[in-house]
């Protein structure tokens, strides 16, 4: 599952992530608020959730503390999948439970590099 208000972002993402795997699937989601609605009605079972953190309705650390208050979601890996790269950033979002924090990529061969060791 991918969570990321940005359209190019998410278009990028989902392409290479077809291009990396022809067996697995993504979802994606514009507004985190949404998406934990489906997460929580079980319409949505990820195996990972991709995460950006800025995002207008419900930002990606508020979506990670609420997954987290959740027993049945709590065990979801959630990678943080932003443009930041602010250390306190960072251990902030592993303070909360974020299983791996990745800078987006500069190139689609990087993302394709970076998806290919988590869902290949």
């Amino acid at each position: 599952m991918l969570i990321d208000d940005d359209d190019d972002d998410q278009e990028i993402f989902l392409t290479a992530v077809k291009a990396v795997s022809d067996k697995a699937t993504c979802s994606s989601f514009f507004n985190a608020e949404e998406a934990l609605k489906q997460l929580i009605s079980g319409r949505e079972e990820p195996e990972v959730i991709f995460l950006d953190l800025n995002m207008p309705v419900m930002n990606g650390q508020q979506f990670l503390i609420e997954i987290k208050k959740i027993d049945k979601l709590k065990a979801i890996p959630v990678i943080i999948f932003s443009t930041s790269s602010h250390a306190p950033t960072i251990q902030a979002t592993k303070d909360l439970g974020a299983s791996d924090f990745i800078t987006k990529p500069a190139s689609f061969d990087a993302l394709k590099e970076i998806l290919k060791q988590i869902i290949a």
